[in-house]
């Protein structure tokens, strides 16, 4: 008879005896199930159970350590984690990955099938919840005693799917099946208060609120590389102070008996609810602050469990905010120190300034949150009031009554309360950096000149090499070791094998293996047929204006026009894959994922483009379709207006899986083309000066569409309904737009982009060479690891040591 696991046996890694045990125990013992009669299901969720007990005892020991050699922590805050699929993560991080394909093979239950059978976790949207991701698996792989917290959303964003073209939302129901990675900690439970009044008592103040909700959170081990640290991810969950009111209930109103559940979950349900309405913007900022308020709550009981003064914070714990979500950090820590542990308004201050840091993530002044003073008087009337006192005091301490204020025009400007509440200010990219002493932050920046520092973003190679691209792993492995993996620099030894005609070979073999099986997955899928031999050119990320996916479809319609008029020209094989959402409430974003369908439409259905020209929108991004996609990837679309993307992460992602990049010198474009050489990467486009010249000058579209015949041509195609025949004037408000604002400057760089794709044609030709830069794109982005950015958000701007160098 089977029996549980002892201890001692998860406290090292078991040999396959002792692995294959312990799955048939978990199916038999803790699913219920025979193997005979488990579903693939079934026996993942064994497998992952088994997987999960080795991570425990790792999880246990380094919080045993923490406490023992006394180590500063580290709380990221975020509103989202796009953690993905975390089974294959954890095989991999313990070094499991053979061993385990053997066992479960022997079985008789396919490896691959059942990994993929693992749904993602629907916690985030795009490069913030993936960068937060990334930064956890790097924080445990560094050593460094760390919490994320966040929102377990029940829901997530949405799952989209296409309806004749357009985006459709549905629910996400990732939390359908267990989620068994994660534990619920009841103990870890914390009122949460909304609305209300404020009365004073003395020097305190004393909020009486109108509505309470429950934060319960739930923990998922991280754990680092061969499992030697594992940290934890906490998320709150929102449950009702009471499950069910009986009153309404015996009265036959059993909507009103199950309110106080429904009101208060709804908290929890889905990230980003669209703020274009009262209701919305309400939840979003409830949202924001019950998540915020959790974490500080159970941060600083951590902290008093083994400290009496609250003086001493700075020096035990650093909080990162993860963008503006949870600026309201800065007040509410304030409140906890004066309303609860009697500090003076001025000692809190500065108490809570030394703890908290800011990374901002856009430039884009509609991003920076503004939240009505109204609407912020009413939710949260305490906070509301010491945000008052916050801006008075910072004019005061920097004696300029007339400086930068956060309450502007009836707003409380969540941007500048963050920079005000922060030691350290962070931008994400060299150029973003400057640019936000330059702009957003101009005036703050000239009153405190030492607080804005760059950490340039990173990613995991743990995720996004060793797991998504097994062919190129095994061949970079072979040619470096396996050191790369936690020092991803190692790849510059691979320069001198871009001239190396067979290693050139095995990398272009590598990069084919993963284009077949995007094309298998795009079959299964959809239903479409690609050919692996053709370019994967590839835009992948959230659907925006400025990240001007319009553009990119726009030169598709251009290039279609030219290759039927010239069907005979040396055209390279294209195959243009677009992957992104577009936010519920954001109409133009969701009007140009109706294009890129409706375009994509005539083009595929068009004879003459068999093998030249194809179109592929596989719908609902997400990690693991980002997994699939990356490795498959030729050239990598990265075409933002200059100065408006912070930095990027899929573009380094692209890059270090061996595709080349074509895009503006914006973000980490720029840091990307200097680190694998501007020969291989190719640039096109204003730069940001050149951007906000134009704009200061009066930019004028019609000038830019009327020199450029291609541009003008499909401009007048869409407008007569040539993609729309059945709704001619679909696109009217879009036309309208490039033609007489174009804030984005698509007209303005559309014969560039032209100009430089037809560059990339020619480069194709030469596989030889593509294949070269493709491999010195790979060894040159050693740099671009997140184990480097963390390293330097923990020298820089935490003070705090990594147990591992």
């Amino acid at each position: 008879m089977l029996t549980e696991p002892k201890s001692h046996e998860l406290s090292t890694l078991p040999d396959a005896a002792a692995l294959r045990r312990s799955i048939e125990y978990h199916l038999r013992y803790t699913s219920g199930k025979d193997p005979g009669a488990a579903t693939l299901t079934d026996w993942r969720l064994a497998v992952s159970r088994a997987i999960r007990d080795l991570v425990i005892a790792p999880w246990f020991e380094t919080t045993q350590r923490v406490y023992a050699e006394g180590h500063k922590r580290v709380y990221y805050l975020s509103m989202e984690f796009l953690i993905g699929r975390l089974l294959e993560d954890a095989i991999a991080n313990l070094g499991l990955d053979e061993r385990l394909k053997e066992i479960v093979e022997g079985f008789g239950v396919d490896y691959r099938a059942l990994l993929l059978d693992e749904p993602d976790a629907a916690l985030g949207n795009g490069g913030l919840g993936r960068l937060a991701a990334c930064f956890l698996d790097s924080m445990s792989t560094v050593g460094l005693a760390a919490y994320g917290y966040g929102i377990r959303y029940n829901h997530g964003l949405f799952r989209q799917s296409f309806e004749n073209g357009w985006q459709a939302e549905d629910a996400e129901d990732w939390l359908r099946q267990s989620h068994l990675w994660e534990f619920e900690r009841p103990e870890a439970n914390y009122r949460i208060h909304f609305g209300g009044s404020v009365s004073s008592e003395g020097a305190r103040a004393s909020w009486t609120a109108a509505e309470t909700v429950l934060a319960v959170g739930y923990d998922t081990p991280v754990p680092g590389w061969r499992g030697h640290w594992s940290n934890t991810l906490r998320l709150w969950s929102a449950k009702p102070v009471r499950e069910y009111d009986l009153e309404p209930f015996n009265r036959g109103d059993y909507m009103a008996a199950a309110a106080p559940s429904v009101l208060a979950e709804t908290i929890s349900r889905v990230l980003y609810p669209d703020d274009t309405t009262e209701q919305g913007r309400e939840l979003r900022l409830k949202q924001e602050y019950f998540f915020t308020a959790a974490s500080l709550a159970d941060i600083l009981r951590r902290y008093l469990a083994h400290h009496s003064d609250v003086a001493g914070l700075p020096r035990a714990i650093a909080i990162q905010l993860n963008d503006t979500h949870p600026a309201i950090a800065f007040p509410e820590l304030i409140r906890l120190l004066v309303d609860d542990h009697g500090q003076a308004f001025a000692e809190a201050f500065e108490i809570a300034r030394a703890c908290l840091h800011y990374t901002n993530h856009t430039l884009l002044p509609e991003a920076l949150e503004r939240w009505p003073v109204d609407l912020m008087s009413r939710i949260l009337p305490r906070h509301m009031e010491l945000i008052e006192r916050i801006d008075a005091h910072h004019a005061n301490a920097v004696r300029r009554p007339d400086s930068v204020r956060i309450i502007d025009s009836g707003a409380v400007r969540m941007g500048d309360l963050a920079f005000i509440g922060a030691r350290r200010v962070n931008g994400v990219s060299a150029l973003h950096t400057e640019l936000m002493k330059q702009t957003v932050f101009k005036d703050l920046h000239a009153l405190h000149p030492e607080r804005i520092v760059n950490q340039t973003n990173g990613v995991t190679p743990r995720r996004w090499l060793y797991n998504c691209n097994h062919a190129l792993r095994d061949l970079l492995t072979e040619a470096v070791g396996e050191t790369w993996v936690t020092d991803l620099e190692q790849l510059q030894n691979l320069v001198p094998r871009a001239d190396d005609p067979a290693f050139r070979a095995r990398f272009a073999e590598a990069k084919q293996r993963n284009k077949r099986r995007l094309a298998r997955y795009l079959d299964r899928r959809l239903g479409i047929t690609v050919d692996p031999d053709a370019m994967f050119d590839i835009q992948i990320k959230r659907i925006h204006e400025y990240k001007r996916q319009l553009m990119n479809i726009l030169h598709a319609a251009a290039l279609w026009n030219e290759i039927r008029r010239n069907p005979q020209a040396d055209w390279a094989p294209r195959v243009k894959i677009f992957g992104g959402k577009a936010a519920p409430g954001y109409a133009m974003a969701k009007l140009v994922i109706k294009l890129i369908n409706d375009i994509g439409a005539a083009i595929n259905a068009d004879p003459k483009m068999a093998g030249r020209l194809q179109v592929v929108y596989p719908p609902n991004y997400n990690v693991s379709m980002a997994e699939i996609l990356i490795p498959a990837a030729d050239l990598s679309e990265q075409i933002s207006t200059a100065g408006m993307e912070a930095s990027g992460t899929g573009n380094m992602k692209l890059s270090l899986n061996g595709a080349l990049t074509v895009g503006t010198l914006d973000g980490a474009n720029i840091e990307i083309g200097e680190a694998v050489g501007w020969e291989n990467i190719f640039i096109f486009g204003q730069t940001a000066e050149e951007v906000a010249a134009s704009r200061a000058a009066g930019y004028h579209p019609e000038q830019a569409i009327a020199a450029d015949p291609l541009l003008a041509e499909v401009l007048d195609q869409i407008a007569s309904g040539v993609f729309s025949p059945e709704d001619p004037n679909r696109y009217a408000a879009l036309i309208d737009n490039l033609r007489n604002h174009d804030w984005f400057m698509v007209a303005a760089d559309f014969a560039a982009y032209w100009k430089v794709q037809r560059r990339i044609d020619a480069a194709w030709q030469e596989r030889e060479d593509w294949t070269r830069r493709a491999v010195l794109n790979t060894a040159r982005m050693g740099w671009f690891s997140s184990d480097r950015t963390i390293r330097g958000y923990a020298r820089d701007i935490w003070d705090a040591e990594p147990a591992f160098r």
